[in-house]
């Protein structure tokens, strides 16, 4: 970027404007954004080199225990628990797979919608709204997954609604997967957790 020449700055269009043209607030609003982004890059940063350090730390423990044991610790998906010999801190390794779904899914819908036209009035409300909000997508274009996954936990004695849900069973697809790192404490062994906050909108 071209150096700004002083007592000027740029404005969102990259023009130059004289500094005694800004309007205090502005000048003050660019100063306080400034500062907020600076701590968040910083912060940023941190959680990176903590991430990387975690799994670097529990892959040399891991690493240990595979020499004198000759195996890893956790199941074929890589959760896993780690916890302090007190008993007072824990930390979680979860693997999470990213669901998508195939063209099944429209047959689905067509046997679902099926039951709920043929069931008419006798069809509870809840369901149809389930039903609704399941096959509805939402503003990003994505499938309501919640919903998808709620309709098949309803035991329903229809044949065309059991296809239904099979259909929805063989069009999910593993498109990849995320690992989330979970860290918790607690003061006695008989308290429950308490979850250590690094999420920004949970904190």
């Amino acid at each position: 970027m071209t150096p700004t020449p002083e007592g000027y700055v740029r404005d969102a269009k990259g023009r130059l404007v004289p500094v005694s043209l800004v309007k205090p607030q502005h000048a003050l609003e660019s100063e306080v954004v400034r500062k907020i982004i600076g701590y968040a890059r910083e912060l940023s940063e941190q959680i990176a080199r903590f991430k990387q350090h975690t799994f670097t730390d529990l892959s040399e423990f891991e690493a240990l225990l595979g020499q004198e044991y000759g195996l890893t610790k956790g199941g074929k998906k890589g959760n896993k628990t780690f916890m302090t010999f007190d008993g007072l801190l824990k930390v979680q390794v979860q693997v999470a797979d990213r669901i998508d779904f195939g063209p099944e899914l429209q047959i689905a819908k067509g046997l679902v919608d099926e039951c709920l036209n043929e069931w008419s009035a006798d069809s509870r409300p809840e369901i149809r709204e389930i039903v609704t909000r399941a096959f509805n997508t939402d503003k990003a274009g994505q499938i309501n997954r919640t919903d998808i996954f709620m309709l098949l936990r309803l035991d329903i004695d229809d044949d065309r609604w059991r296809r239904g849900m099979q259909a929805i069973r063989d069009a999910m697809r593993v498109v990849g997967s995320k690992t989330y790192i979970r860290c918790y404490f607690r003061a006695d062994c008989n308290d429950a957790w308490t979850a250590i906050t690094i999420d920004l909108a949970k904190a």
